[in-house]
């Protein structure tokens, strides 16, 4: 592992809340579940030259099994709480929209943000769009409760609008806690918005679709949202290419009688 490795390293676990370092030997091996979600984990001496973001001098040495009873989707939910982090809180949100799903998933839908329907419901993916996207699921040979679904943005921005940089920096946090919690082997990113997001790129979805990204640990496939293959259902075809693509990245095949969904 070199500097730019451990730099990536340090800059995941801050992410997940890590705000310390411990030389207490007992860390490495405790197993109790009801860690504080701003955990403070074992580190072994390191030298690390400054990488990339100036990575300090010590590299974490952290459980898999601490990361998950620390990151659990509850604890996470549990902090976002009535959230009030950005202006949307404030905009006519009804309610939180958090995430539905599979803890343990090896497949992750990442969207945008919720919509009028699934404010109503406190679902993600409910309304036109989450019916064309619930049929896409079950033509992989899957249902809903296979997979996680999850938004970049947890609030209902008002008529729909884009969401905003402030809003997004507020949110993604919660967003790659839930995907450290999930550790899905496969993200799909439905639609423009939430590829950019997660990749940072401002590259439009036709450039980004038919690959296949390296991200935090999991294969990232960007696909057109459900909502864009409604008005234009002519791109369906290349969906479904990318959800078989996901399933093979799985050693995985869709059924046999399976179609390309259709609205």
């Amino acid at each position: 592992m070199d500097s730019r490795d451990i730099a990536r390293h340090l800059r995941f676990y801050q992410e997940l809340g890590v705000t310390g370092i411990s030389r207490d030997r007992a860390w490495r091996y405790r197993q109790d579940a009801a860690v504080s979600t701003a955990a403070v984990v074992d580190a072994a001496p390191a030298e690390v030259a400054a990488g990339e973001a100036g990575a300090p001098a010590a590299a974490f040495i952290v459980p898999l099994a601490l990361i998950r009873s620390v990151e659990g989707l509850d604890a996470i939910r549990a902090e976002l709480g009535d959230c009030t982090r950005c202006k949307l809180h404030a905009q006519g949100r009804q309610q939180i929209v958090f995430g539905v799903g599979s803890p343990a998933a090896e497949i992750m839908f990442v969207g945008e943000a919720p919509g009028a329907d699934e404010d109503t419901q406190g679902v993600p993916f409910v309304g036109r769009a989450g019916q064309l996207l619930t049929k896409m699921i079950e033509g992989m040979g899957l249902s809903r409760d296979d997979v996680y679904i999850a938004n970049v943005l947890k609030c209902r921005p008002p008529n729909n609008r884009d969401p905003q940089p402030d809003e997004v920096e507020q949110c993604e946090p919660f967003l790659f806690h839930q995907i450290a919690s999930v550790q899905p082997k496969v993200i799909i990113a439905l639609g423009a918005f939430a590829a950019r997001a997660l990749l940072k790129s401002q590259d439009p979805i036709s450039r980004m679709r038919g690959r296949v990204y390296e991200y935090r640990g999991a294969h990232l496939i960007p696909t057109f949202h459900p909502s864009f293959l409604l008005r234009s259902p002519g791109y369906k075809r290349e969906a479904w290419e990318d959800l078989k693509r996901a399933l093979a990245l799985l050693g995985r095949q869709p059924p046999a009688t399976s179609p390309a969904p259709r609205a």
